[in-house]
This record gives structure tokens, sequence and C-alpha cells, in this order.
């Protein structure tokens, strides 16, 4: 999660045999090579959790016959509004263990939504003076330590003040439009 900042950044990032600092243009480098094709990893990620979703919200009567998968597949795409042919979900339903595994029960969106909350949490650590002792305590004050004493999204809201928001997630992976 802090792996880019400045600070954590200067305590690693050294050449293996001169110890020099990794010079700006080459993690600049590194920081858009991490960007490339984001766009289609975002999309087709996506369409899974999406497709995911579909699934548990079928009742038992609904369920397709094995025959019937691609069509449902197909129509629940379009009906999310991600049915691209060029970019296909990450996986189908026959090989998604998220879509028939208990432990996920429809949660395989979780992982891109706890990606909204870290960054945003980055984009809050940086409106507030950056990785400093005081701003991690009160992140773990408020949040991290309260575990399910209370809703996490109230933990949140509570925390920033706010709702969570996209923007921080879209930027860091380069489809912040700015």
């Amino acid at each position: 999660m802090w792996a880019r900042e400045p600070q954590v950044l200067a305590h690693y990032a050294h050449h293996y045999q001169t110890g020099e600092a990794m010079p700006p243009e080459l993690l600049a480098k590194v920081l858009r090579a991490q960007q490339f094709n984001e766009g289609y990893a975002q999309a087709e990620y996506l369409a899974a959790a999406l497709l995911d979703l579909a699934w548990y919200e079928l009742h038992v009567s609904q369920v397709p016959r094995p025959e019937e998968v691609p069509a449902f597949e197909s129509a629940a795409l379009k009906q999310a509004g991600v049915d691209c042919a060029p970019i296909p979900p990450r996986y189908r339903s026959a090989y998604f263990l998220h879509i028939f595994n208990d432990q996920y029960s429809a949660g395989y969106y979780a992982y891109r939504w706890s990606e909204v909350l870290a960054r945003d949490t980055g984009a809050w650590m940086h409106a507030n003076g950056g990785l400093t002792r005081a701003n991690g305590d009160e992140l773990r004050r408020k949040v991290l330590s309260r575990g399910r004493t209370a809703e996490p999204l109230d933990l949140f809201r509570s925390f920033y003040g706010r709702g969570p928001e996209i923007g921080p997630l879209l930027e860091y992976r380069g489809l912040g439009g700015g």
C-alpha cells in the first residue's frame, strides 16, 4: 500500500551494487508501466464480479441447466451493461470458484471494494499531511482497531467525514482521466 511513498521508497529502492537511490525518472517509468492495460483489467474484473452477483440473484428454480449457462452469462452481462466481446469476464462460470464456493457467496466484488477503501485511505493520508505517526494512530484508533464493533461503512464515514469515493483508485490505476 505504501511502497510508492517517497519516505518508504527511500528505505529500499537502491541499486543492488552501488547503493544509489532509484532515479525519479526510473520510478516514474515503473509507475507508468504498472498502469499498462488497466482499462482492460478493470473491465474483465468487473464483468466477472457482476456475473458472480447474477448467480446469487437467482432463485433455485431459475438456475440454468449446464447447456444454458453460456446464454445465462450473456444475458447477465448484457443486463449489467458490461457485455463486450473484446473484453470477456476474467472467469467464466464453469471454472470460477468464487461463484460456487460458500465462503464467497457473491463476494468477488469485495476485492475491488477493498481497493476503493484502501486508495481512499491513501488520499486521506496525503490530504492530511502524509504518512505521519499521528495519522497512522488516528486511522488505527478510529478504523483498524474497531473491528466489527460497528458497521465498516459507518466507521469509514465517521473517520473520513464522507462515504468512499472511487476517484483515488481510478487515479492509482491510471484511469482518472486527469
